[in-house]
């Protein structure tokens, strides 16, 4: 029955993901093809920002399986920029276990050992990721990391302090996420890519287009890897593995190596479902 209860789901996903892909993208695909593009910047507005684009379907395949893509926030484009390699810094912070009445997240654990040994770094676990910490990491900091990855429960509420990325002692909200951000340019340097591995970070709405992740590239961060739903922790984990990999070690633009990340879990039988790889957006600077 859960089976079957699945496949009908997927049927019901595909259908409306192609009449999706015949709205926006198929008038597209001559001059796509003919430009031989491979990453689609788009600019999302309205109820459009809440679409998970990786998963429009053309009736064969899904549209990550073609194109790299990035959503900026508005039509105006800055000059985009790689990670520069040599002089690349990374922080990471973390919750595994249960608090403020959140479930514990066990592969968190995993995933940052994962991405500190492709990217190096200092890992801030549980109770070590709090307030204090993380002021301390983007205040009084020399340097501004260039990756800051945070993995942990995240929520897009109705009001500001309904929205929230979860800390060991606190709940992270969008204003104290903005100042933290700001401190990076007031030094001169911008944050290049801050990774929200949790739930909902890229939801928004007409208060806050694209929710905590364009908060956090109006207040400065270059690029912001986000989600639009509910994770999976171990696919989740999966999936920044390779998208770090993919980013580091394969020289990787980060849409092309969110898109990696994005066709690997496509290709796990546990975890081929749009549920699993659909929710991951990149949003901001795309190099």
């Amino acid at each position: 029955d859960k089976l079957q209860q699945a496949k009908s789901e997927l049927i019901s996903i595909i259908y409306f993901s192609r009449f999706l892909y015949d709205c926006l993208i198929r008038p597209l695909e001559q001059e796509l093809a003919k430009q031989e593009v491979d990453t689609l910047i788009i600019a999302p507005d309205g109820i459009l920002r809440r679409v998970p684009f990786s998963a429009l379907h053309d009736g064969k395949q899904y549209l990550i399986q073609k194109f790299a893509l990035v959503l900026v926030p508005g039509i105006t484009l800055t000059d985009p920029e790689p990670i520069n390699k040599d002089t690349l810094s990374a922080i990471m912070f973390g919750l595994t276990e249960s608090v403020q009445k959140h479930r514990e997240l066990p592969n968190v654990d995993d995933e940052l050992n994962d991405i500190q040994k492709i990217a190096g770094g200092e890992i801030f676990l549980n109770n070590d990721f709090n307030i204090e910490n993380l002021k301390n990491t983007f205040k009084n900091s020399k340097q501004m990391y260039s990756i800051v990855h945070m993995a942990t429960h995240g929520n897009f509420g109705s009001t500001p302090d309904e929205t929230y990325i979860l800390t060991f002692d606190a709940r992270l909200k969008m204003k104290d996420l903005k100042k933290l951000i700001r401190y990076g340019k007031y030094k001169n340097k911008q944050m290049d890519l801050l990774t929200l591995s949790a739930c909902q970070t890229a939801l928004g709405d007409e208060r806050a287009a694209l929710g905590l992740a364009g908060v956090a590239i109006n207040a400065g961060a270059r690029s912001v890897l986000a989600s639009l739903w509910l994770l999976d922790d171990k696919a989740s984990s999966l999936a920044m593995k390779h998208f770090y990999q993919a980013l580091i070690h394969s020289n990787f633009s980060k849409a092309k190596a969110l898109q990696y990340a994005q066709n690997m879990l496509l290709k796990h039988n546990q975890y081929d479902h749009p549920a699993f790889w659909a929710p991951f957006v990149l949003i901001g600077n795309w190099l």
